[in-house]
């Protein structure tokens, strides 16, 4: 996965970097923004306009921040709470909407 949103982003959905990002790869959950790692082309064009410095590549995520990387991608291969199967790759957020569901580990409150 290129880019990771990480625990800066709780509760702070800024969509700042859904607007920047020519690929349409970054997906709204309940309480963070999640990047689907098979669209990401790895561009960087969100990374310096989030206003908290949530968004890294995944291999320079902070250390608080490395759960985020797996959790980044369970967002899109796992059944989120009240789907029916997982979101996969759909082609862009924009054709889905807002999820409004998390994982477990933002829906805990990490």
């Amino acid at each position: 996965m290129p880019y990771v949103i990480g625990a800066e982003c709780i509760d702070t959905t800024d969509m700042s970097c859904v607007e920047e990002c020519p690929v349409d790869c970054i997906y709204e959950g309940d309480r963070k923004l999640y990047i689907n790692p098979k669209e990401c082309i790895d561009c960087g064009a969100c990374e310096p306009v989030c206003p908290v410095e949530a968004i890294a590549q995944d291999r320079r995520v902070t250390e608080e921040n490395e759960p985020h990387i797996a959790d980044n991608r369970r967002f899109f291969v796992e059944v989120l709470p009240g789907r029916d199967a997982p979101l996969g790759s759909p082609g862009g957020a924009s054709k889905v909407g807002r999820i409004g569901v998390d994982t477990e580990l933002v829906a805990e409150g990490s």
